[in-house]
């Protein structure tokens, strides 16, 4: 069976989540359902990452096989027909080989975060933001970040529900951006990149920095919190509609040409 390899986008607003369920809508189930419009399924994808409720994809990266050879091109324009209305496309797709698999051949996950510094409410921007009231203290912030990047055990950041082997992670970069909006407001834009993550890991961080932002903590408290290794000494969670899995790479990528 030919193995193709999907770079998805998508609105998680409406989705439970990316991982298939009974019951509420999630993003695979979305495409899975497409697939069986092309042909008869059932079908199963893979994904790189499995996004939360709420959390979008920019750069997902799913494989699907098929029963037949299909052209990526005519295969990716099927697909966009058949989730039409659905907010997800499949922006790129590619034939791959059949031990390549989106999740196990990833070397490399970069996920973004949005966060916006504005009392009025953003009517355009709702659900693909966190909001705050007040300008936060990026220099502070990025201080913080510092203390996370490199080899640690990530404990404190960590989802109660995390079923990962080992809390241990090592973190390549925790960058924070800040851009002008056209509005005139802040956006602080956390970029975050590693081999792979604990669940919830990223919006910990986000929320734990928010607080040395806004002057909560002093930057040396998330070192602290880092070496505590233990929940409660991590910061509140961000909220999921700011976090958006930016990118997935791998040793080749398979939609270079």
């Amino acid at each position: 069976m030919p193995r193709y390899a999907l770079k998805v986008e998508y609105d998680g607003g409406p989705y439970a989540g990316w991982q298939r369920q009974d019951g509420p809508a999630t993003v695979q189930g979305a495409i899975e359902a497409a697939l069986a419009r092309l042909e008869p399924g059932p079908h199963t994808i893979a994904a790189a990452g499995r996004t939360d409720a709420g959390v979008h994809g920019l750069g997902q990266v799913a494989q699907a096989d098929l029963a037949k050879a299909w052209e990526p091109f005519r295969l990716a324009e099927a697909l966009n027909y058949h989730l039409k209305p659905a907010p997800i496309a499949i922006v790129a797709c590619a034939r791959v080989a059949d031990d390549w698999h989106a999740r196990f051949s990833a070397n490399e996950r970069r996920y973004l975060f949005r966060l916006v510094a504005r009392r009025a409410p953003l009517p355009f921007e709702r659900g693909q933001v966190w909001k705050v009231n007040q300008p936060l203290d990026a220099a502070a912030m990025q201080a913080g970040a510092d203390l996370l990047v490199g080899h640690h055990d990530f404990t404190t950041f960590r989802s109660s529900i995390c079923q990962a082997d080992s809390p241990v992670k090592t973190l390549d970069e925790l960058t924070v951006e800040t851009v002008t909006r056209p509005d005139g407001y802040p956006e602080y834009r956390f970029h975050v990149r590693a081999r792979s993550f604990l669940h919830n890991q990223v919006r910990s961080f986000v929320g734990t920095l928010e607080r040395v932002g806004a002057g909560a903590w002093p930057p040396e408290r998330v070192g602290e919190a880092l070496a505590a290794r233990e929940r409660k000494a991590c910061g509140p969670v961000a909220p999921p509609q700011g976090l958006y899995l930016a990118a997935v790479k791998y040793p080749s990528d398979p939609f270079a040409d």
